[in-house]
């Protein structure tokens, strides 16, 4: 199987503009009908045809991961995670929740998009359930990062606690159809008010 994130050799530099055009379309499509949709309804928004799809992407499976990787990725994670500041690592922790919520107030928020696709996909070998994972590891360690700084005594199971509530709270989002209100953040808090990691700098 060949990489999923690079054109192939094949099709040639002019088709780079067609890959974005499938990659744009593709992380639209299925973060918004889910990842089921089929290869012509993606290869009609994108304006490509399926025989240039195919040519670009071994299969709909690794579209799918392009997708989550090339798109979703850095615009999901570039919203949520901080820039590098010097506030305080319980700040730099609730800066994602309350961000998360901001995002879970827009009209087109439909829970955090690697959790969407893991479940749709159910396989955890399958490309795109990788790719998910991956996404939520870098989340995870930056929770684990900060908490560290913030002296918690174990880091570690604090950012995996942290994870969870912010995939709970997504998940809450869509199932009840219902703002958050809040309560992500709330929650995250009492978990760092647990560990001791308070406003002060470390």
């Amino acid at each position: 199987m060949t990489n999923a994130t690079t054109p192939s050799s094949a099709a040639g530099a002019g088709a780079v503009s067609s890959r974005d055009r499938l990659l744009d379309a593709a992380a639209k499509l299925f973060y918004e009908q889910g990842v089921h949709i089929g290869v012509d309804a993606v290869c009609r928004a994108a304006g490509v045809s399926k025989r240039s799809m195919y040519q670009l992407f071994d299969s709909k499976d690794d579209l799918v991961a392009a997708s989550l990787l090339e798109r979703t990725a850095p615009d999901y994670q570039g919203s949520l995670l901080p820039a590098d500041d010097d506030r305080p690592p319980r700040a730099r922790i609730l800066h994602v929740f309350e961000r998360f919520e901001d995002l879970e107030r827009t009209h087109e928020f439909r829970g955090c998009p690697f959790v969407a696709a893991a479940v749709q996909v159910k396989a955890p070998e399958h490309p795109a359930s990788v790719v998910a994972r991956r996404q939520k590891d870098k989340l995870t360690a930056f929770f684990e990062q900060e908490a560290e700084r913030g002296g918690a005594n174990d880091p570690a199971r604090l950012a995996r606690q942290l994870t969870l509530v912010l995939d709970g709270a997504s998940a809450r989002s869509v199932v009840q159809a219902e703002r958050l209100d809040c309560l992500a953040v709330e929650t995250a808090g009492t978990l760092l008010d647990a560990a001791g990691i308070v406003d002060s700098p470390t």
